[in-house]
C-alpha cells in the first residue's frame, strides 16, 4: 500500500512553506523552531517529498521549497531515516524526474544527487541504470530530467564512477552520452557535454577509449546556434588542451581559428571559456611554435576584450567618482591570509623576487569574479612572457590609438593593457617608457576614477625601470603623484594606490629616504580618512616602508608621526579582531626596523602577543578534549603574534631580555614549536633563533627539552618549517660553543641527508650548510668524519651568498674540519677553492685559514701535481686564487 498523509499534518506542512516565504525575520524564527519540532516524526519527510512531487496544485516555488529542506534534511541526517521512508523517497525522484516544470525537475536532480552523494550510490545501484534508460524516453521532459540529475552526480561522484566500486559503469554512460550530442534539443546536447567533460581532467579510462569518437562529435558541435552547448564545447577543448594535446596537435589550425572567434562570441559567458584557452594554450610547450603566426589576430581581439563592459561600469559605480564617506559593507573585505616568517640569507646582487607581484592582473575587486577583461588580461600577460619581445609589433600600433583616445573607457583599457605586458616586453618597452611613464602619470590625475586607479596599477608594473632612472626624472613626480592619490576621493584609488606605492616602496628601498618626512605625512593623514578595507592596505604600505628603509626611519621626528596612530589603532582592537593580523605585521616591520627607536612602545605589544599565543593554545587544548563543546581556534592570532616577539626580538636586540624574563614565553614557546599545524611550528622555530640570538640567557635552560623537538622537524617534507629549525640549531650552536657536543649526533644526520637531497629549494639548501658549517665550528672532532658525505654539496651551495655573519662562522667550521679530517676534502678539492674564491673581503684570520688550507694542498700534492690540478679551473676562478691567495 502506497504512504497516504494525513489531511491535517499536509495542511500544517503547507502552512509552514508559506510562512518560510515570507521575508519578516521573527517568522523565520518560529519556522526554524517549527522545523526542528517537525523533524522528531520520521515520516515528517513523506510530506515534504509527497509536496514536491504529488501535490500538483500547490505553485511550484512552494514544491521546489519543499524539495530543498528535505534535501537539507537529507544532507543532515539520512542515515537515520526509517528505510520505508528512504524507499518511499527514492522512489518518487525516480517516478517523477520528469515533472512538466523545469523547476521541479532542477529540485529533484538536486535531491537524488544529495541522496547519492551520502554514500548511496552502492546502496541504490538501480538509480544509475534506471536513469540512463529514462534517457531514452520519447517524453522531452524525461529525458531532460533524467539528464540533468546524471549531469550532478557525475559532477558530485566522478571518481566514484570511474572505480571498481560500482563495476566501472561509466563504460557504459560514456557511449550513451556521446549519442545525444547529436540530439534535436539544445538543453540536451548541452547536458551531455557537460556530463563527458566531468572526466576529462581524471583521464577517465572510459572517456580515453573513446576519445577521438568525442573530439569528432566536439568539431560537429562547433557552430552550433546555441550559447550553453558552444560554452561546454569550448571548455571541453580547453580541458583536452591540458591532459590530450596529443589528438588536438593535428586540428591545432583549426582549433585556434575556431577559438579566436569564440573568444569573439557576443555571448560573455561563451567568450570566456574561450579566452581561457589562451591561458592554458600559454603553459603548453608548443605554444610559441603554434601560435606565432596567429598573433597578428589574436592580439587585437584579447585586447578588444581588456575593455570594461557596460555592465562592469553599471557594477563597479564607475560614474561615482567620491565615495570615501560610504562605510564598507563586510562582505567586500576579503579574507586576510598570514604569510608565516621564513629566514633566508642574502644573496649577491639581490634583486627582490618576482613573486610578489604575481598580483591579480587587475584591481575590480568588486569584480573579484573571473570574467572577460580579466582572463584577456591574464592571456596577455602569460602570452607577453611567451613571446616577449616579439609581441609588440603586433601591439604598439594598437597602444598609441588606445592610450591617447578621447573616450576614457578605451584609454583606460590601453592602460591595462601596458601594464598586463610589463613583465614580459620589459625590454622591448624600455626606449618608449621615457614618454610613456610621464603620460601615465598624467593619467593619475584623470577625471575618471576608474582610470586614475589602473595608472597606480600599471605604473607600479613599471616601478623597477622607474627606479633604475636618476630620481629627478620620474621616481619623484611619480611618488608625488602617487601620495596624492593616497588621499584620493574615491576608494578605488586609494587602494590602488596603497598597493602601487608599496610596490615601489619594495624597489626604491633607501631611496625614499630624503622623502621619508613627505611619505609619513600622507600615510599618517590617511589614517584618519580611509575606510574599514583600505585600512588593512594602508598597514601593508607602512610595513612595506619600514622593510624598505630600515633604521633610517628611527629618527625622534618620523616615530613621532607615525607611533600614535599604530598604537591608537592597536589599543582599539579586541584580541578576537582579524584586523590584527595586517596591524601585528606592520607592527612586527616597525619594530625590526626602528630597533631601540621602539622601546617606549615595546612593554604593551610584547605583552599583547603573549596573550594572543596563551589564549590560542588555550582553546586548543578545549577544543581537543571536548571538540563538541568548544570551537577550534585560529591559530593564525598565534602565528601573527609569534611572528610580531620575533620583529620585537630581532629590533630591539639585548633590550627584549627584561620583557622575556617577566613573561612565560619559553613554556609557550616549547608547546607551540610541537603544535599539530606546520605554519604554528614554523613560526616558533624562527621566534626561538631569534631568542638565542637576543637574549640565550633564557634559551639556555631548556636546550635540553628543545633539541630533541628541533631534530624530529629536519624534515623536508615540511619545507619551511625544516628551514627554520635547521636556522634556529644554527644559531644555537653559536652560542652553545663545546656545550653543543651532546646533541650533534641528534641532528648532523638529518642536515647531511637533507644537503644531499636533489631538488632542495635553495633556500634550504643555504640554511643546512650554514648549519652544519657552525656545527663544525663548535664541535669539529664530532662532525669532521662525516665531511666526505657532505662537502660538494655544502661548497656549490655557499658560493652565491654574499659575505656576512653566517658565512663567516660556517667557513670557520669547514676549515677547522679539513684540519682534523684532510682527507674528507681531496677528492673535492676544486669545489673548495670555487668556495673560498666567492669570498669578496674575509676577516684576516679566515683569510689566513684559506692561505693555510691552500698552500697546504699544493705543498702536499707538489708543484707538477697542483700544475695540473689547476689547468682543471674556470679562468675567473684562476686569476682570483692567485691575487688572493698568491696559489
Amino acid at each position: 500500500m502506497d504512504w497516504q498523509p494525513d489531511e491535517q499534518g499536509l495542511q500544517q506542512v503547507l502552512q509552514l512553506l508559506k510562512d518560510s516565504q515570507s521575508p519578516n525575520t521573527a517568522t523565520q524564527r518560529i519556522v526554524q523552531d517549527k522545523l526542528k519540532q517537525l523533524n522528531q516524526f520520521p515520516d515528517f519527510n513523506n510530506y515534504l517529498i509527497f509536496v514536491l512531487t504529488r501535490l500538483k496544485s500547490e505553485d511550484e516555488p512552494t514544491r521546489s521549497l519543499s524539495g530543498l529542506i528535505l534535501k537539507n534534511n537529507v544532507k543532515a541526517h539520512y542515515q537515520s531515516f526509517p528505510p520505508p521512508v528512504a524507499d518511499f523517497i527514492k522512489q518518487e525522484c525516480l517516478n517523477n524526474i520528469g515533472d512538466a516544470s523545469s523547476l521541479i525537475r532542477a529540485t529533484i536532480g538536486i535531491l537524488i544527487t544529495t541522496i547519492a552523494s551520502k554514500g548511496e550510490l552502492q546502496m541504490w545501484p538501480e538509480l544509475l541504470p534506471q536513469l540512463c534508460n529514462l534517457l531514452n524516453s520519447e517524453d522531452y521532459n524525461t529525458c531532460e530530467g533524467a539528464f540533468g540529475a546524471l549531469q550532478k552526480i557525475c559532477e558530485d561522484s566522478s571518481e566514484l564512477l570511474d572505480s571498481d566500486a560500482l563495476n566501472r559503469p561509466l563504460n557504459i554512460m560514456i557511449p550513451k552520452f556521446l549519442q545525444f550530442f547529436k540530439h534535436c534539443s539544445p538543453k540536451i546536447r548541452s547536458h551531455a557535454i557537460a556530463c563527458v567533460n566531468q572526466f576529462i581532467m581524471d583521464r577517465a579510462q572510459a572517456l580515453m577509449d573513446n576519445i577521438d569518437t568525442f573530439i569528432e562529435h566536439l568539431f560537429a558541435l562547433a557552430v552550433d546556434d546555441d550559447p550553453e552547448v558552444r560554452k561546454n564545447v569550448c571548455r571541453a577543448l580547453v580541458m583536452l588542451l591540458e591532459v590530450r594535446i596529443d589528438r588536438l596537435i593535428p586540428h591545432m589550425h583549426s582549433i585556434i581559428q575556431y577559438m579566436l572567434q569564440r573568444t569573439q562570441d557576443h555571448d560573455e559567458n561563451v567568450a570566456l571559456e574561450a579566452c581561457e584557452f589562451w591561458l592554458t594554450l600559454a603553459e603548453q610547450p608548443i605554444c610559441k611554435e603554434v601560435l606565432a603566426s596567429h598573433l597578428v589576430q589574436l592580439i587585437p581581439i584579447l585586447v578588444k576584450g581588456m575593455k570594461y563592459s557596460e555592465i562592469d561600469i553599471i557594477l563597479l559605480k564607475g560614474d561615482v567618482e567620491e565615495d570615501e564617506a560610504v562605510p564598507d559593507s563586510e562582505q567586500d573585505i576579503k579574507p586576510r591570509f598570514h604569510k608565516s616568517r621564513t629566514v633566508t640569507l642574502p644573496h649577491e646582487a639581490e634583486r627582490p623576487d618576482g613573486s610578489e607581484d604575481a598580483e591579480d592582473d587587475d584591481d575590480d575587486d568588486a569584480l573579484s569574479d573571473w570574467n572577460l577583461r580579466k582572463c584577456s588580461a591574464a592571456a596577455l600577460d602569460v602570452l607577453a612572457n611567451v613571446f616577449r619581445e616579439d609581441l609588440l609589433p603586433h601591439l604598439l600600433p594598437l597602444l598609441k590609438d588606445l592610450l591617447f583616445h578621447p573616450e576614457w573607457v578605451v584609454k583606460e583599457s590601453g592602460i591595462l593593457v601596458l601594464g598586463a605586458i610589463a613583465e614580459g616586453c620589459m625590454q622591448g618597452m624600455v626606449p618608449y617608457l621615457p614618454e610613456l611613464i610621464p603620460h601615465l602619470i598624467q593619467c593619475l590625475s584623470d577625471k575618471k576614477a576608474l582610470v586614475r586607479s589602473i595608472a597606480c596599477w600599471t605604473l607600479s608594473r613599471y616601478a623597477h625601470w622607474v627606479v633604475s632612472q636618476p630620481p629627478d626624472m620620474h621616481l619623484k613626480p611619480l611618488m608625488t603623484e602617487l601620495l596624492k592619490r593616497i588621499l584620493d576621493g574615491n576608494k578605488r584609488v586609494q587602494e590602488a594606490a596603497c598597493s602601487a606605492f608599496a610596490t615601489l616602496e619594495e624597489e626604491a628601498c633607501t631611496e625614499l629616504v630624503p622623502y621619508l618626512s613627505y611619505i609619513l605625512d600622507t600615510l599618517v593623514f590617511a589614517f584618519g580618512k580611509y575606510q574599514h578595507k583600505n585600512l588593512l592596505i594602508l598597514y601593508d604600505a607602512i610595513g612595506t616602508l619600514a622593510d624598505s628603509v630600515g633604521h633610517h626611519l628611527n629618527q625622534p621626528e618620523y616615530i613621532q608621526k607615525l607611533m600614535p596612530p599604530l598604537i591608537q589603532k592597536w589599543n582599539e582592537l579586541k584580541d578576537e579582531d582579524k584586523d590584527l593580523f595586517p596591524l601585528l605585521e606592520c607592527l612586527s616591520s616597525v619594530a625590526t626596523a626602528l630597533q631601540s627607536g621602539f622601546l617606549p612602545y615595546c612593554e604593551p605589544v610584547y605583552q599583547r602577543c603573549v596573550t594572543l599565543v596563551q589564549k590560542t593554545l588555550a582553546q586548543a587544548m578545549m577544543y581537543n578534549q571536548h571538540p563538541e563543546q568548544y570551537e577550534a581556534p585560529d591559530k593564525d592570532f598565534m602565528i601573527v603574534a609569534l611572528d610580531l616577539l620575533s620583529g620585537l626580538a630581532e629590533g630591539l636586540g639585548g633590550h627584549v631580555e627584561q620583557l622575556v624574563a617577566r613573561s612565560n614565553i619559553m613554556t609557550l614557546l616549547f608547546q607551540c614549536m610541537q603544535d599539530s599545524m606546520p605554519e604554528v611550528r614554523q613560526s616558533s622555530f624562527a621566534l626561538l633563533g631569534d631568542f638565542t640570538k637576543a637574549c640565550f640567557i633564557h634559551v639556555k635552560p631548556c636546550i635540553a627539552e628543545f633539541m630533541p623537538i628541533l631534530g624530529t622537524n629536519l624534515n623536508p617534507e615540511f619545507i619551511s618549517v625544516c628551514n627554520n629549525a635547521t636556522w634556529a640549531i644554527g644559531e644555537i650552536c653559536m652560542q652553545m660553543g663545546v656545550e653543543m657536543q651532546p646533541y650533534v649526533q641528534m641532528v648532523l644526520n638529518n642536515l647531511v641527508e637533507i644537503i644531499n637531497r636533489p631538488n632542495t629549494p635553495k633556500t634550504l639548501l643555504e640554511n643546512t650548510a650554514i648549519t652544519i658549517g657552525r656545527l663544525g665550528y663548535v664541535c669539529p672532532q664530532e662532525v669532521a668524519p662525516m665531511l666526505q658525505q657532505f662537502i660538494r654539496p655544502w661548497c656549490t651551495s655557499l658560493r652565491n651568498i654574499r659575505d656576512n655573519e653566517e658565512k663567516d662562522s660556517a667557513f670557520r667550521g669547514i676549515c677547522m674540519m679539513i684540519g682534523v679530517n684532510p682527507g674528507g676534502v681531496v677528492q673535492d678539492f676544486i669545489f673548495f677553492c670555487d668556495a673560498v674564491a666567492s669570498w669578496v673581503s674575509p676577516k684576516d684570520d679566515l683569510r689566513d685559514m684559506f692561505y693555510k688550507i691552500l698552500h697546504g694542498f699544493k705543498d702536499q700534492v707538489g708543484e707538477e701535481s697542483w700544475q695540473q690540478f689547476s689547468e682543471q679551473f674556470p679562468p675567473l676562478l684562476k686569476e682570483r686564487l692567485a691575487a688572493f691567495y698568491g696559489v
